[in-house]
């Protein structure tokens, strides 16, 4: 907490901090302190009023999917978030080893392509044509 807020906040620190203003000044200061406090006041409804509405939304949506004889999990369970189509390997080729890799193109090209690829050969040559 700032100096300044413990001040304002704590009304012996307060009156010792104005001590030093005269009348007018204080009615100054007072007067702006209301009019912030009408401002915060008007900004807290409108949140407020905000919220109520969103509350009344869900109630509608909610009503709605009970007539419907939905429930949230149906939503939910019919929604496939985050998850992405695999894509087709578009190359393949065997290591030394005799295991086959495969790559979609996309990304970083893996290291055992990229050494395939170091060693004078391109992608065309691994291009699956089926």
């Amino acid at each position: 907490m700032s100096e300044f807020i413990k001040t304002l906040t704590r009304k012996n620190s307060l009156r010792k901090h104005c001590q030093e203003l005269a009348v007018s000044e204080l009615k100054k200061t007072l007067d702006d302190l209301r009019e912030i406090i009408e401002e915060k006041q008007a900004l807290e409804e409108v949140e407020r009023k905000a919220q109520a509405e969103r509350l009344d939304k869900i109630k509608s949506i909610r009503k709605t999917m009970e007539a419907a004889g939905l429930d949230v999990s149906d939503l939910m369970g019919s929604v496939d978030v985050g998850s992405r189509k695999k894509v087709a390997p578009k190359y393949r080729l065997k290591d030394e080893n005799g295991k086959t890799h495969e790559w979609s193109g996309r990304g970083r090209t893996p290291l055992v392509f990229q050494k395939f690829f170091e060693a004078g050969n391109s992608r065309e040559d691994c291009l699956i044509n089926d």
